[in-house]
């Protein structure tokens, strides 16, 4: 049951990138618009300027809350958690399409999400998996209610903190190692 459930979330998460592809490529001055809107909501928080470790910090607590967000969402029939992975799975698409139209290479482009993205991407499938699980123990388990929640809801937050240590890793990677490699190409 886990794996055909990542399963799904990856598959979401690629239509998502599809959908974002497709997007960009029919629509480039909407894909401009929200990139545009991305880069400013995002750039108040995190300058050029910014230091690794500052870099680090801020990807791992962002994603640390979406992560939260889907194992707790997950619970409502694992809509939160695939929503939130087809929504990153569009800016992803938008990104490739954006920055290829822009005359970026796509090699380029792959390697400034793939490093961390490899990581990331599986962390919030696994995160929404727990909500899942908690879900299906609270409609399938043997015990009354009360147990069974609670029961789900411990299997939710140990997969949760499996999902925390893979976005440390993530975020790891994104601040220090994912610059280095895309810049090299």
């Amino acid at each position: 049951m886990r794996t055909k459930i990542f399963y799904a979330f990856l598959g979401i998460f690629l239509a998502g990138v599809l959908f974002g592809m497709v997007f960009s490529f029919l629509s480039p001055n909407s894909a401009e618009n929200l990139f545009s809107n991305l880069r400013q909501f995002f750039g108040g928080t995190i300058g050029e300027n910014t230091d690794k470790f500052s870099l680090f910090s801020f990807i791992f607590l962002n994603n640390s809350r979406v992560a939260v967000i889907c194992a707790l969402g997950g619970v409502l029939f694992g809509i939160v958690p695939a929503g939130i992975l087809f929504f990153n799975g569009f800016i992803v698409g938008i990104v490739i399409q954006y920055f290829n139209a822009q005359g970026e290479s796509l090699a380029k482009i792959l390697l400034a999400i793939i490093p961390h993205g490899v990581i990331e991407i599986p962390a919030f499938a696994v995160a929404g998996m727990g909500g899942v699980e908690w879900y299906l123990e609270i409609i399938n388990g043997e015990e009354t209610v009360g147990e069974r929640f609670l029961k789900g809801f411990k299997r939710a937050m140990r997969m949760l903190a499996l999902a925390l240590i893979m976005l440390l890793a993530a975020a790891f990677v994104e601040a220090y190692i994912t610059p280095a490699i895309a810049s090299g190409v």
